[in-house]
Parts: C-alpha cells; sequence; structure tokens
C-alpha cells in the first residue's frame, strides 16, 4: 500500500483552503495549519478532519512531508527557503518570489536538496489545454499568431483594497504578476514555444484605490515575440466589470488554430480552413487522464488544483508526471515580470527575456 502524503498548509486564506481541498481530494493528509495567528490556524483546522494547528517552525520540525505555502508573496523566499532547509518538499504560491535573485535561488536551492519542488500554474491541468497542447505538437506547422487575455473584475471598485495592492508585500508587479504570469505559462506550456522579448504598457482604471495613489497595475497590454518567430498580445485587467476570471487564448496556424476559454473549459474550438471543430473533454481522447472525471461530467477549477496536488505528489513517491510545474517555472515568471515592468518603465521598449 502506498503511504499516505503528510502535509503542512501554512497560510489560511482562500488559497490555504483550496490547497487543504487538493490535498484531500489527492488522498493526502493535512496534518498541521500554520495561520497568521493561533486564531486563524485553529478556524482552518477545525474545517479539516484531522489537521491541528502549528507553528511554522513546529512545522519545519514535524515529520510531513509537504509544506504548501500560501502566504503574501513577500514571505515566499524566507519560508521556502527554510522549508527546503529543513528537508520538506514544497508547493509554494506563485509568484515564487518578489524579484528574479530570490526565484533564482529558490529554484538553485530546490535542485541542490533534490526536494521536490512546485508552484500551481493549475490551469495546465485542465484536459481542453492538454488537448490543445497535443494537437500543436502533432502538427507540420505550428502558431504563427498567439493572443489572448486575462480578465477580473474583483478590482473593479476604486474603495476595492487587499495585500496585494501592496507592492511591499505583493511585488512590483500586481495585475501581471498574479495573473498575466498564467497566460503566459499557458502559452508557452501548450505551444512549446518561449518568449523571447516584450514591449510592456501598463495603467490603471484608478490612479488613486481605497485613498492611496495606486502603486501596482490594474491591467495592461502586452507584444511578444517568441523563440519560433512567433508574434503574440497579451491584454490583462483586474478591473473589467463582469468579467470574473476570464483567461482566453487563441493560437493561430495556418493550418489549425486553438481557442480555449476557462470560464468554459469543457471545450476546445479548432478552426480549419475548410470546417471548424468543437471538442468536448473526453478522457480517451489526448490530455485526459485515467482518473479523471467522466465525460459530461464538467471539470472544473478544484479538479484542476487536485489533479496538481497528485501529480506533485507522485513526483514525491519518485514518479515523473509530464507538464508539472515546478520552480523553474517560477523562475521564469519571475523573469518575465521583470521584463514587463523594464519595458513598462522604459516607455514601451522591446525588452529581450535572459534565457
Amino acid at each position: 500500500m502506498t503511504q499516505q502524503i503528510q502535509a503542512a498548509i501554512v497560510g489560511t486564506g482562500f488559497m490555504g483552503s483550496v490547497h487543504a481541498r487538493a490535498v484531500t481530494a489527492a488522498r493526502g493528509r493535512v496534518r498541521l495549519v500554520v495561520g497568521s495567528s493561533p486564531g486563524r490556524a485553529q478556524e482552518l483546522a477545525e474545517a479539516v478532519p484531522g489537521a491541528e494547528p502549528a507553528g511554522f517552525e513546529e512545522a519545519l520540525a514535524s515529520d510531513v512531508d509537504v509544506v504548501h505555502l500560501c502566504t503574501p508573496n513577500h514571505l515566499h523566499y524566507d519560508m521556502a527557503r527554510q522549508a527546503l532547509e529543513a528537508g520538506k518538499h514544497v508547493v509554494c504560491e506563485k509568484p515564487l518570489a518578489v524579484s528574479v535573485k530570490e526565484a533564482a535561488d529558490l529554484a538553485d536551492l530546490a535542485a541542490r536538496t533534490g526536494r521536490v519542488a512546485t508552484v500551481p500554474f493549475v490551469y495546465r491541468f485542465y484536459a481542453s489545454v492538454r488537448l490543445a497542447r497535443s494537437l500543436i505538437g502533432a502538427g507540420s506547422r505550428g502558431p504563427w499568431l498567439l493572443h489572448g487575455s486575462y480578465l477580473q473584475d474583483w478590482l473593479a471598485s476604486p474603495d476595492a483594497d487587499n495585500w496585494r495592492v501592496d507592492a511591499a508585500r505583493g511585488g512590483g508587479s500586481r495585475a501581471f504578476g498574479d495573473i498575466g504570469i498564467h497566460w503566459c505559462d499557458l502559452m508557452e506550456f501548450v505551444t512549446g514555444q518561449r518568449i523571447t522579448a516584450v514591449q510592456a504598457v501598463l495603467g490603471n482604471a484608478h490612479p488613486v484605490r481605497a485613498g492611496r495613489p495606486s502603486a501596482t497595475e490594474d491591467g495592461g497590454v502586452i507584444s511578444f515575440r517568441t523563440d519560433d518567430g512567433a508574434l503574440g498580445s497579451l491584454v490583462i485587467s483586474q478591473a473589467s466589470a463582469g468579467r470574473k476570471n476570464r483567461l482566453w487564448f487563441s493560437f493561430d496556424g495556418p493550418d489549425a488554430s486553438y481557442v480555449f476559454d476557462q470560464e468554459k473549459p469543457e471545450s476546445l474550438w479548432v478552426g480549419g480552413p475548410h470546417a471548424n471543430r468543437t471538442l468536448t473533454r473526453d478522457p480517451a481522447r489526448a490530455g485526459g487522464r485515467p482518473d479523471a472525471l467522466p465525460a459530461g461530467h464538467p471539470q472544473g477549477y478544484h479538479e484542476c488544483f487536485a489533479d496538481f496536488v497528485a501529480d506533485t505528489y507522485a513526483a514525491v513517491r519518485g514518479q515523473t508526471p509530464d507538464g508539472l510545474p515546478t520552480f523553474d517555472a517560477g523562475l521564469r515568471a519571475a523573469r518575465l515580470t521583470q521584463a514587463v515592468l523594464d519595458s513598462a518603465a522604459a516607455d514601451a521598449t522591446w525588452t529581450e527575456i535572459p534565457s
């Protein structure tokens, strides 16, 4: 019988509860919960059967296998470093760190310690996304035009506030660093192409938010080029009324185009020169998992997160799951974020991405 993975959840907000649910769905066990206060830790622990509140040092000294970091961004580096040095496997929320140097240090430390260290780029785990990746990989000519958007409205009001708005806790980029990196990770994962240069314009719906000047962007428009010669564009916003979590892409080629909408994830639109098709999710198709929900039972965000955690735990057991986003993916996201900030600060100058 496979030994059950034991986990500690650090952080008790929305993402902490998502991780806790995913651990259970992946047949792991949440042993310990660490919060910003004993009361917060107790609250989440009571909602997870068998979990107990604990301090961070206590979690590191325990025999849990994996530490899940769901804390504000500025805490990721120190906590991930301590967890790796304590011999724990680590799942760290994105962004992995608020600077390229810190992200590079963590990726290097994960490699040196031999620990499994992953970042939840969970949109990779939609079956429709995996199907698009498989079809593009099997084609003779890949997409040459890569475009899309990621739009939300949770910061549409000038009174809306959150710790992510604070650059000291969230980092120098908010909209791109929070959601733009998801889109870029998905594009590179699906197409196999890598962004080599960006041209970015960032802006704000509200120059003053919650009574304070906005220090981070509400959205932006990013143009990019890839190592395969493709052109691309991305529009991001956290202040677009009515858009709750609309991640959308269209990867267009001369033979076929592929369109995915995260708010309607059960289908992949495939355009052809003579006919178009809409492929609905079916585990029997390429990209399906053997343990997937049967066709006709909608796959959602929680299922994708559980699949991500299950693959992370499979890696802990020595397996090599396909497409698992490691700390290297987190470092890649940090480099893209810094290039976007550099380009925007230089009046949308084309900025190269370090290889």
